[in-house]
């Protein structure tokens, strides 16, 4: 596996690929889906650990992948993290045919302001990821004025050419509550999107992969049952596109 990290966009935000070697021995895996990862962080910083983690999660199930550490700051606008996405997406899109990434089979996975970003390039960006991945995101536009900042409400910003997309969520969720991604489920059925909603009993905000080598000591952030989203998920975007080629053989070769 190559790891490297280029500046990417007019703000140089760090693009970190996780790109897996090529293999005589799993020629039909030479090109591959890709996911373009938005960690969260209220907009105010990019979570490690909705970064890596959750990259090597996918490098395990045969996806290449690339962790984006989108513009942040209490004074950084809305609009610079959101021309960092474009760049970001844009960018590996464009280095497809150098890195084996299929172009046509880009998610883009996003947690809470990071799924807000990943949903507002599956609604007002062109061209749009083939897929989203969303977890505990921001949707309502209100709020933006908890996080000092101005965002677009993208639920009303679906549209028949919104991606499918998969959305985890809690229920008892006391940052984000439950209601954004219910709208934004809602806003993908009334336009005909593919979708998959799974929203668990209970859960804290931020849980990641929601194991213990995300949750930084924390017992709140490990829970075995959401820990299913991260499968889920990796089965959803197979079902849109299809999973590696295989076929019978009647001989012994290995």
């Amino acid at each position: 596996m190559r790891v490297t990290t280029r500046a990417v966009g007019d703000h140089g935000a760090p693009l970190t690929a996780y790109v897996l070697d090529t293999s005589e021995e799993m020629a039909t895996a030479s090109v591959r889906p890709a996911v373009l990862i938005l960690p969260g962080g209220g907009y105010f910083c990019t979570s490690d650990r909705e970064a890596e983690p959750v990259a090597l999660a996918y490098i395990a199930e045969g996806f290449h992948a690339f962790v984006l550490r989108y513009s942040t700051g209490e004074d950084v606008p809305y609009d610079r993290s959101y021309a960092d996405g474009l760049a970001g997406l844009a960018w590996v899109r464009d280095h497809a045919a150098e890195y084996g990434v299929d172009p046509a089979r880009i998610a883009v996975v996003g947690f809470s302001a990071g799924g807000h970003l990943a949903s507002a390039l599956g609604t007002l960006s062109e061209p749009k990821p083939a897929a989203l991945v969303l977890g505990y995101p921001v949707i309502d536009a209100g709020l933006g004025a908890e996080l000092g900042k101005i965002l677009p409400d993208t639920a009303d910003a679906v549209t028949e050419a919104t991606p499918p997309t998969f959305l985890f969520t809690t229920a008892d969720d006391a940052v984000v509550p439950v209601a954004n991604s219910l709208r934004f489920a809602a806003a993908l059925a009334a336009h005909g999107v593919p979708f998959e909603l799974h929203v668990y009993r209970s859960g804290e905000h931020r849980l990641s992969l929601a194991k213990p080598l995300t949750a930084n000591g924390h017992a709140g952030l490990v829970d075995p049952v959401v820990q299913g989203w991260f499968g889920e998920s990796v089965r959803f975007v197979h079902e849109l596109w299809g999973d590696f080629p295989v076929v019978v053989r009647n001989d012994s070769a290995v």
